[in-house]
């Protein structure tokens, strides 16, 4: 069997979605399986090492976070010699497909996951949710779930407005409520935003049910692509996998958010939103004591002046010139 890094060593980024589809099915038929799941979804799995990362993902997600474009996992495939296995969908399902219900059937009657030693289900959003859902069919798996629904069913989750075009849909058969889906897990995390009601909501629905939650405040709604940028999901993802990400190791990786422009605009923002001068002061003077930031500049600066304590011109042009 080939090396790791010639098997994926092509880009996929410029390849059309068809394309791009062949790709992955012939990459995957090579060194695993590929299995078509019904109109909308498709199983790839690349077998190599004892640990097994089971990733939820939209075909779109991976067209456009990825910069050669290729499901998440195949980077450990690469950097931790991991297996994996994607379980894709054509936008956003929840993955309530009697077909996909059926592959995960079917791995447990084939005991595709007893021949592991790890195992970890990831996923974000609605990929999140089938992360949860989904890992009863490994007992003692363990789930990083980034901004998950518990469900959408309205009978429990009416107050969720976002996804009415998901009413109609069956979220009480088999790997339906994903809170109770974890029961068989070893250890489950679920990362949100407290400040995003409805996210709150359903991670409060999964910490009912025994998971970790961990916060991201005053991060907003698109978790995944802020941890992406932060460089810190690769790190996280390691760490669920060797059973050793808590509150406190989370914490670690999230003081990158102090060096991260869009956390602490939005931090700003709501500073300056609640009327708290002497804290934007504070903030603004930190980061831009740290970093080359002229919006925080410019917001010192007013500061400043209405305080009388404004640099002269020359002093913040070579403070500028030294970040430089």
């Amino acid at each position: 069997m080939q090396d790791a890094d010639t098997v994926f060593e092509p880009d996929l980024a410029d390849l059309s979605k068809d394309e791009w589809q062949s790709e992955i099915e012939a990459i995957s038929q090579e060194h695993g399986y590929f299995e078509p799941l019904g109109k909308k979804h498709f199983a790839a799995h690349v077998r190599r090492g004892d640990t097994l990362m089971v990733s939820f993902e939209t075909v779109q997600g991976m067209r456009a976070l990825s910069s050669s474009a290729e499901p998440l996992g195949w980077t450990f495939v690469r950097q931790e010699n991991w297996s994996h296995l994607c379980i894709a969908s054509d936008g956003d399902t929840w993955f309530r497909d009697p077909d996909v219900i059926a592959h995960f059937d079917g791995l447990i009657d084939d005991g595709f996951f007893d021949d592991f030693e790890t195992v970890l289900f990831y996923g974000a959003g609605p990929c999140g949710y089938a992360a949860a859902a989904f890992s009863v069919a490994s007992p003692g798996a363990r789930v990083l779930a980034i901004q998950p629904q518990a469900t959408l069913d309205a009978r429990m989750a009416e107050w969720d407005t976002r996804f009415v075009e998901m009413r109609r849909t069956d979220f009480t058969e088999r790997y339906g409520y994903a809170p109770d889906m974890l029961d068989a897990c070893d250890k489950a995390m679920v990362i949100y935003d407290p400040a995003e009601q409805l996210d709150a909501m359903h991670a409060t629905l999964f910490a009912t049910a025994g998971a970790t939650p961990l916060r991201m405040r005053r991060m907003g709604g698109a978790l995944q692509g802020d941890l992406i940028r932060m460089r810190i999901l690769t790190p996280l993802i390691l760490d669920a996998a060797a059973g050793t990400l808590d509150e406190d190791a989370f914490a670690h990786h999230y003081r990158a958010r102090r060096t991260y422009l869009p956390y602490l605009r939005r931090l700003m923002a709501t500073l300056d939103g609640a009327k708290r001068t002497e804290l934007t002061f504070l903030l603004t003077r930190n980061v831009t004591s740290r970093m080359k930031a002229p919006r925080f500049r410019r917001r010192l600066g007013e500061i400043e002046a209405q305080r009388g304590t404004a640099q002269p011109d020359a002093e913040i042009e070579e403070t500028e010139a030294r970040e430089d």
